[in-house]
């Protein structure tokens, strides 16, 4: 992400334009891209810790069951952001941050471990702040994509805590 700003800081932040659209042909680049392109330095340094913070935890569980939370949060909250999104250019990893803590509260609930509680405990002390980003009053911030970061994470550790207790049901696979 940083080296993508440094880029789009010396176009002039031109690459922008392909963020998530919502319901235009080009915003569909989006869904995949718009993680990685923001509107200066101080908006990618306020989504860098959450997603260094919160990643860390979500990849202590293995780098497999990680990429997939990953690939889950960005195309899950990309899609929502582009079906039901308003009419606006978005970009920014914050959707991928509120996905993280999504996904780390959810797993607790599903896998009811005791260090997933822990976490899930830890990451609502510490990140349950977030929460106030899902405000639409909060001008200039797409409380949109905060939100359906924050689905497509609880979506995903129910995916993946599905297809572990399919896995586990299944021993021969």
């Amino acid at each position: 992400m940083w080296m993508v700003e440094i880029v789009n800081w010396q176009l002039d932040h031109r690459l922008n334009e392909f963020g998530v659209t919502p319901r235009t042909t080009q915003g569909l680049i989006g869904i995949v891209l718009s993680p990685f392109l923001h509107t200066g330095f101080d908006h990618l340094f306020v989504n860098t810790l959450p997603v260094l913070f919160l990643g860390t935890f979500a990849a202590l569980q293995g780098r497999r069951p990680f990429l997939l939370t990953i690939l889950i949060i960005i195309i899950g909250e990309g899609f929502l952001l582009w079906c039901f999104g308003r009419t606006a250019v978005h970009v920014g990893a914050s959707g991928l941050a509120f996905g993280l803590f999504g996904y780390l509260v959810a797993r607790a609930w599903y896998h009811r471990g005791l260090w997933s509680l822990a976490v899930g405990v830890v990451v609502v002390v510490f990140y349950g702040g977030l929460l106030v980003g899902l405000s639409p009053t909060i001008k200039g911030m797409s409380w949109e994509g905060h939100l359906f970061g924050l689905i497509a994470g609880v979506l995903s550790a129910r995916i993946l805590w599905r297809r572990k207790v399919d896995q586990s049901s299944n021993p021969a696979r």
